[in-house]
């Protein structure tokens, strides 16, 4: 899991065309994340050659906060870019 963190803020998320940061309306109520990705072929690992489609993916973070405040906390120290929201 770690490693999947790792590679999806490092890797994958600043290859998606004019990334700006995710948002943060993608919180539950219940402590847990979701986010939309909308292609597959951020992530390095994929071969381009062998997509005959692209996909995207919802990838979901289920954590122990009890809020909304606190999963945003942990996901921002875990490095997650979230967007400037005022």
């Amino acid at each position: 899991m770690y490693e999947f963190l790792d590679r999806l803020v490092a890797v994958a998320l600043p290859r998606i065309r004019d990334f700006r940061g995710i948002n943060e309306k993608g919180f539950d109520g219940k402590g847990n994340y979701t986010l939309g990705i909308p292609e597959q072929i951020i992530f390095p690992e994929i071969n381009m050659d062998q997509v005959t489609k692209i996909n995207g993916m919802d990838i979901t973070f289920v954590t122990s906060a009890k809020t909304d405040k606190e999963c945003l906390a942990l996901l921002k120290e875990f490095g997650l870019p979230f967007k400037n929201q005022k």
